[in-house]
């Protein structure tokens, strides 16, 4: 086999940017409730690589997995699909 292993993709909207060059992407998600059956929302906050520090708070972004660039991030931005105005 040639190709690599199949990365993640999410999409998410930007909760902060106050650090350099990395932003926290905040992920929704429906679950249905074990008890009650009825769809709940989850969300996950994922902290994700920007090289360019292109990206606000706000945006709605495409985040791809990656090898771990630090502790606790080992995600990239790949593309803002969304600006805040």
């Amino acid at each position: 086999m040639t190709d690599k292993s199949i990365k993640h993709e999410l999409v998410g909207t930007i909760t902060s940017d106050k650090m350099d060059k990395t932003v926290v992407v905040t992920v929704e998600r429906l679950e249905k409730h074990p008890v009650f059956q009825k769809y709940v929302r989850r969300r996950t906050k994922f902290k994700a690589h920007d090289e360019k520090n292109a990206c606000r708070e706000g945006d709605k972004v495409l985040i791809r997995e990656c090898r771990p660039l630090s502790k606790d991030k080992c995600w990239r931005v790949v593309s803002i699909l969304e600006r805040q105005e």
